[in-house]
């Protein structure tokens, strides 16, 4: 490992998804015992990290334009004999690393989300590596899947601010819907052993974390053991009652969940742990069965129509999201219709809708069947009208409730507190700062597209 000579500083831009949040925080651990400390500008950063997204086509460009500021600072370092290191990560510099390395021969570092562990031995790697050529980089490639599992050598989180953290569970897909890059970026499925979840989630709630939200691509195909290959059959639903034994741990969540592994665990999980939120992300894309079946996803709206009633039925106060994407190649009007329709009888609290953008590399990218841009504008317009009509409703009938809220950090206002609903609506009131980090009983006074506005019940017993 590169010796420790001086404090070092590091800018990590992160793009995407929770899990990317999750990875760019481990990357700035595994760094922290060679001297990095984080800097929020690039431009006087030893290292600049670039942790990128490949879901949508316009991510991955705009990774590239960020790479052409990112090269200036690095020259202008130089000039002054100081030196930076560029590093790509992520899902972006799995798939296109070698593209990257001819588009910007000036980045030192490409490593893949499987593959960031190794970063101390690479950046030794570059210490031995000299550049003749001005402002060229080192050109290090690491794609390649390893044998190894990541996480056996991530070291314990830190840096520790607020009281809520994600937690990564799962990585990796098995499914292979035709518009999606994780299962060739990600790799195949691949679930933590028990044991070494709580562990993590102990030593997190030891330093003052509250609510955990459990990561995975596919996260609810979560199939671990409890330990060393010992106890199998650990699904996430088991997973969930285990956590939400961990007595100052008040909130669990998870995401992201495919319809077709949820299972009647999970669903049991909603039913009976107090701890798990009322609140499931659970993509399904298109309300066209058709359209469901190019993508490859192997189920029917129908079928995702009656998992939502099984949970409804298990939870009544359960609020759902989901994502949609229009304009898939081959999508009728008639498809188009289909999912409008699946929207209004699922009623959603929230949802992410997108364009179809064609991946390279997968099945739906070499359909000739595309649909115009102008129809695909036209399709995202009306659906995202529904959607935040249907998201304003959702905040509207909240008002005048009680919720239970988790204060998490103070507002923009003075004596304004924010904190989250168990539906992920940011809620915002005058109160203590004694209650960041508690659980409160707030009356829901004001409601908006994106947020909630109450007043908390009885604060001098609960701040207690």
């Amino acid at each position: 490992m590169p010796a420790i000579n001086k404090q070092k500083k590091l800018y990590i831009k992160t793009y995407g998804c929770q899990m990317n949040v999750y990875d760019s925080e481990r990357m700035a651990d595994l760094l922290k015992p060679l001297g990095f400390i984080i800097t929020e500008t690039p431009e006087a950063a030893d290292m600049v990290i670039l942790n990128t997204c490949h879901i949508r086509e316009k991510a991955s460009e705009k990774v590239y334009s960020e790479l052409g500021r990112i090269r200036e600072y690095k020259e202008e370092r130089k000039l002054n004999n100081q030196n930076m290191v560029i590093a790509v990560a992520g899902c972006t510099a799995q798939a296109e690393g070698e593209e990257i390395l001819k588009r910007a021969n000036y980045v030192d570092v490409i490593v893949g989300p499987q593959s960031y562990h190794r970063l101390p031995q690479i950046l030794a790697e570059i210490e031995r590596k000299t550049s003749s050529v001005k402002g060229a980089g080192r050109g290090i490639l690491e794609i390649d899947f390893p044998v190894e599992s990541k996480f056996d050598f991530l070291p314990e989180a830190t840096d520790i601010v607020g009281v809520t953290s994600f937690l990564s569970i799962q990585e990796g897909c098995d499914k292979f819907c035709h518009f999606c890059v994780v299962p060739y970026t990600r790799g195949a499925e691949y679930s933590r052993p028990v044991q070494d979840i709580y562990e993590e989630a102990c030593g997190l709630v030891e330093k003052g974390i509250r609510e955990i939200t459990l990561l995975g691509q596919n996260v609810n195909a979560y199939h671990g053991t409890f330990s060393n290959g010992q106890e199998e059959g650990w699904s996430l639903g088991k997973l969930i009652k285990y956590l939400s034994n961990i007595p100052e741990l008040q909130r669990i969540r998870y995401v992201t969940s495919h319809p077709v592994d949820v299972n009647q665990d999970q669903i049991n999980a909603h039913r009976d742990i107090e701890k798990l939120m009322p609140y499931l992300h659970l993509p399904i894309q298109s309300g066209s069965d058709r359209i469901l079946k190019l993508m490859n996803r192997k189920h029917t709206a129908v079928y995702y129509l009656e998992i939502i009633e099984k949970l409804r039925t298990a939870r009544p106060d359960i609020a759902f999201s989901s994502d949609f994407i229009v304009g898939y190649p081959g999508e009728t009007n008639t498809d188009f219709e289909d999912t409008l329709k699946l929207i209004e009888n699922v009623n959603f609290a929230s949802a992410y809708s997108f364009k179809y953008s064609p991946r390279p590399g997968t099945p739906a990218s070499m359909l000739d069947d595309q649909v115009p841009e102008e129809v695909k504008t036209e399709r995202l317009m009306r659906l995202q009208e529904l959607l935040f009509k249907q998201q304003l409703a959702f905040n509207e009938s909240l008002v005048g409730k009680r919720i239970p809220v988790l204060f998490e950090k103070t507002g923009r206002h003075e004596g304004q507190l924010v904190g989250r609903s168990p539906y992920l609506q940011s809620v915002y009131a005058e109160a203590s700062t004694r209650l960041i980090g508690k659980c409160v009983e707030m009356v829901i006074t004001k409601a908006s597209q994106n947020s909630l506005t109450g007043a908390v019940v009885i604060q001098e017993k609960i701040a207690v």
